[in-house]
């Protein structure tokens, strides 16, 4: 269940929130003020907030602004009237990533709520970097002793203080965003927005007013106008991840706003300048979807101008220990832990293993791990892997482990795939590939 926490100085709107979220889905905790929600911030994990922008002794922005300082990553949705959308806006700017308007159509709110936690889930994308976000990027510091990660780092390099567009390529699970977020911090754009537009997490509809933002009345539920992401990320960077999931309509439009530097906002026949650094990624072959014409061509060379691929973990084996010294340190903290380090074996184990999840699977390997592990040292009877033959389990095979644990994060997200294989730290399609092979049916509360 997703924990929220609401933030609004006026009761009635505390009241009538938690009567019309609680649930099955949702467990609504309140806050009367910023004061308060940054305490309750502090001691409890949030699914994400909804955060009142007018309140007495600090408003929305000055608790978002705080929230940053602490180096606290959570959702914001923030809840303005109608005469404070500029400032509902530059919430955005600084760390919100969706503002609704007062009154509430409830409807929107909900879908509003469900999108971002989804959507923030799914930009889950390596966080083996996360320590370093805040900060300019060393990257004689980055967790990483291979050739090839030193290659794509002399490549951030090189490219990182011009504005030319960038084309990120490499697996699920390998790191693309924070490569994006490295090239953005190395740039002179550093202190304008990084925004980030997951073109698989929305229907091509919703994915074009949230690229480009909308005239209110321009479809059902357009009740405002609202910013697209390019007009947000303007001065800074926009990452496009997923580029290769856009049909081909939104790719003429994108094409347009990466050529001429202009957009429309769905309905609305008025064109918009922007100046946002493009940084796009994919997980499939381009190329080849141009040659089969589901991608355009000429767009294709317009994101491709600088092409930087990410090797897979399987080939860059010699990282392996390091991360996975860099998770512990990290569930350490997360899970009041105080594990030491992994042992002999086990570092042989997960030195063997092909990780087909990449860095993402080699981070939940150690979580579950850890979560087992009540001594000082990670023995190879913690460790639970996907897609390895030849490793010996105490109970039961390993097909039977894998089936069940499916099952239980299905069971988990009420039969969403998505978030399931990102609790397993495998693709989508490979998910697919065992709910067929193993005969799981997949609940029927699909959301």
């Amino acid at each position: 269940m997703n924990k929220i926490l609401v933030v609004d100085d006026e009761e009635s709107i505390r009241i009538m929130l938690k009567r019309v979220l609680s649930g099955e889905q949702y467990e609504i905790k309140e806050a009367i003020d910023g004061l308060e929600a940054l305490e309750k911030i502090t001691r409890e994990k949030y699914s994400a907030i909804l955060l009142d922008l007018k309140m007495p002794q600090m408003n929305g922005l000055q608790v978002i602004s705080k929230i940053k300082e602490m180096d606290i990553s959570i959702p914001i949705i923030m809840m303005s009237a109608y005469g404070t959308i500029p400032d509902a806006v530059e919430a955005m700017k600084i760390g919100a990533v969706d503002y609704i308007v007062k009154p509430f159509d409830l409807d929107e709110l909900k879908m509003i709520l469900d999108r971002m936690i989804r959507q923030n889930e799914m930009e889950n994308e390596n966080q083996y970097y996360k320590e370093e976000e805040d900060k300019r990027f060393n990257f004689e510091e980055i967790i990483s002793q291979s050739q090839a990660m030193k290659e794509v780092l002399k490549m951030i390099k090189q490219v990182a203080p011009l504005p030319t567009t960038v084309m990120i390529t490499g697996e699920s699970g390998t790191g693309k965003e924070l490569i994006a977020r490295a090239i953005h911090k190395n740039s002179p754009r550093e202190e304008k927005p990084f925004v980030v537009a997951n073109c698989v997490a929305f229907s091509p509809n919703v994915l074009e007013s949230e690229l480009f933002g909308h005239e209110k009345g321009a479809f059902t539920g357009a009740s405002t106008r609202r910013m697209g992401r390019f007009e947000i990320a303007h001065g800074g960077t926009i990452f496009l991840d997923e580029i290769g999931e856009i049909n081909l309509m939104t790719q003429a439009k994108l094409l347009r706003v990466v050529q001429e530097k202009e957009f429309e906002r769905v309905g609305s026949s008025t064109s918009i300048k922007v100046d946002a650094r493009v940084v796009a990624a994919t997980n499939k072959d381009i190329k080849k979807e141009v040659e089969e014409h589901k991608f355009r061509e000429d767009l294709y060379y317009r994101l491709n101008v600088f092409h930087i691929h990410i090797p897979p973990l399987r080939d860059r084996k010699e990282d392996v220990p390091l991360l996975g010294q860099h998770f512990i340190e990290k569930y350490n903290r997360i899970l009041n832990k105080r594990i030491s380090c992994l042992s002999k074996e086990t570092i042989g184990l997960l030195m063997d293993y092909s990780y087909p999840g990449n860095v993402r699977e080699l981070e939940n390997i150690i979580e579950r791990a850890m979560i087992m592990c009540n001594g000082e040292i990670i023995d190879k009877d913690f460790l639970f892997f996907f897609e390895q033959k030849n490793i010996n389990q105490k109970n039961g095979t390993l097909k039977e482990m894998e089936k069940e644990m499916i099952k239980k994060y299905l069971i988990q997200n009420h039969g969403n795939r998505t978030k399931t294989a990102l609790n397993l730290g495998i693709s989508r399609r490979n998910l697919q590939l065992k709910l067929k092979e193993y005969k799981i049916d997949v609940p029927s509360k699909n959301i």
